[in-house]
């Protein structure tokens, strides 16, 4: 029997960790690549549950009432989203789910049920490069490697103000300062849950991508394995 949240026989596990804005998609979707592995981005399920408690008109601070919606929903994460049968890749990406997702994330019963779905993920696929923000220290603690991805509160915000955006030239100064102060709330709401907190897990490789390309932080992770 497989110990909970090791590796599956035969199987690595590598866990990207980290705050909004520090290349963890980026840098899971590389390393995916290199390895030959599948991805698993646990942000879009959080924000997955929180689009759906959106669109039914809950209380987004109902435990039970969002750990069910997220109980009874069919959810796909790839290359895209598919939440109900339906393509969300861009809806969950909006300022509005930002907005609210620390705080549907932060539901103990809501978290248990996407824990679970996560380390199912683990079991099917044999291992892969999960993303998220409590990878290493809740969802797989026996990983492989555990990474925790940072970077310069600036740089953080500019990458997600261009996210949103679109493009470097509309993400502009006053976009970016609206960014920076929106990452810093969530970055205290996601580290202050009582519930599985954003934390560097034991054992973890600190990795700050600031300035940095993508190549040159994939090289790094793939030193330690």
């Amino acid at each position: 029997m497989t110990v909970c949240g090791s590796p599956p026989a035969g199987g690595s596990v590598i866990a990207i960790d980290g705050p909004a804005g520090s290349g963890k998609s980026t840098v899971a979707t590389a390393l995916a690549a290199r390895l030959g592995l599948r991805r698993l981005d646990t942000g879009a399920m959080y924000r997955a549950v929180t689009l759906l408690a959106m669109r039914s008109g809950i209380d987004l601070a109902d435990d039970e009432a969002c750990a069910g919606l997220a109980r009874e929903m069919t959810l796909e994460v790839g290359d895209a989203i598919v939440l109900n049968g339906e393509d969300v890749s861009a809806a969950i990406r909006t300022p509005e789910v930002d907005a609210v997702v620390s705080a549907v994330a932060a539901h103990p019963a809501v978290r248990a049920e996407l824990v679970q779905r996560q380390r199912s993920w683990i079991e099917a696929h044999v291992g892969g490069v999960v993303e998220g923000r409590d990878i290493g220290s809740v969802v797989a603690p026996g990983a492989t490697v555990k990474v925790y991805l940072t970077a310069d509160p600036d740089e953080r915000a500019r990458r997600r103000a261009i996210q949103h955006a679109g493009s470097p030239a509309i993400a502009n100064e006053a976009t970016a300062g609206a960014t920076e102060a929106a990452i810093s709330r969530r970055d205290d709401l996601d580290s202050s849950r009582a519930v599985s907190p954003l934390m560097i897990a034991e054992g973890a490789i600190v990795v700050d991508t600031t300035g940095r390309s993508v190549d040159d932080v994939v090289e790094e992770v793939l030193s330690h394995l």
